[in-house]
C-alpha cells in the first residue's frame, strides 16, 4: 500500500517542532536534539520496512489472511523498549536530573507506553480474513465481526487504517499490515460492483 501523506506530514511535523522548541530560553536542559535524532533514525527505519511490506496476504485453507508486518513489529516492540529505558532513567537520574528532564522524560515514557499498547491491540493481536463470500475480523479481546461482500458499501481511508463498511456493520484493518493493499483493492471493487448492481435495480423505478 503507497504511503500516505500523513505518514510523511508527522514525523517531520514533530521534527520541526522538536528544533523550534530547542531555541526556546525556558528549555535549555532538555535534550531536544537527541529527541528529534531518535525520530529521525526510526522514521528512516520505518521508511526502510514500510518499503520491503508484502502486498500480497497468506493463503491459509482456502483463506486469505492479513498479517502483521515488520514496521508493527518494529514501532510496538521498539516503543516498548524505548519506553522501558526512559523509565530506568528516570528512577537513576531522579536525585540529579531537574525537574523539567524529569517531567518531559516521564511523558516520553507515557507516550511510548500507550502507543506500544495501542499497536500491540490494533495491530499484531488482531486478525482479519476473507474468502469469496464474506471478510471476518478479530479483535484483540475476541471480538468477531463477519460482513458479506453483497453488503460492502464503501471503503474509506481513516487515522486508524482502512474501514470497510456495510449495512451491517464495519471492519477497520491496519494499512500496516501485509496484504492490506490487497485487501483494499479486494473491497472496493465489491463496493463498486454492489453500487452499480444497486443502480441498476432501481433504474427502473426513476425512469
Amino acid at each position: 500500500m503507497p504511503l500516505r501523506w500523513q505518514e510523511v506530514a508527522l514525523p517531520l511535523l514533530v521534527i520541526s517542532v522538536l528544533l523550534v522548541l530547542k531555541h526556546v530560553p525556558a528549555l535549555p536542559h532538555l535534550p531536544l536534539s537527541r529527541t528529534a535524532g531518535v525520530i529521525a533514525f526510526g522514521y528512516a527505519a520505518f521508511l526502510a520496512l514500510r518499503l520491503v511490506q508484502p502486498e500480497e496476504a497468506v493463503m491459509v485453507e482456502g483463506w486469505s489472511e492479513l498479517r502483521p508486518s515488520m514496521v508493527e513489529y518494529f514501532a510496538c516492540y521498539g516503543a516498548a523498549a524505548l519506553a522501558a529505558i526512559l523509565l530506568s532513567a528516570v528512577v537513576f537520574m531522579s536525585e540529579t536530573a531537574s525537574f523539567a528532564q524529569l517531567a518531559a522524560t516521564y511523558a516520553a515514557v507515557l507516550l511510548l507506553g500507550a502507543g506500544a499498547v495501542g499497536i500491540g491491540l490494533s495491530g499484531l493481536f488482531t486478525k482479519v480474513r476473507w474468502d469469496r463470500q464474506r471478510v471476518e475480523h478479530c479483535d484483540a479481546f475476541g471480538r468477531r465481526t463477519a460482513l458479506d461482500w453483497a453488503d460492502v458499501e464503501a471503503v474509506r481511508p481513516n487515522w486508524r487504517g482502512v474501514t470497510i463498511a456495510a449495512r451491517s456493520g464495519r471492519i477497520t484493518f491496519s494499512q500496516f499490515h501485509s496484504g492490506a493493499a490487497q485487501l483494499a483493492r479486494h473491497a472496493t471493487e465489491h463496493a463498486r460492483r454492489n453500487a452499480r448492481q444497486a443502480s441498476r435495480a432501481l433504474a427502473p423505478w426513476s425512469a
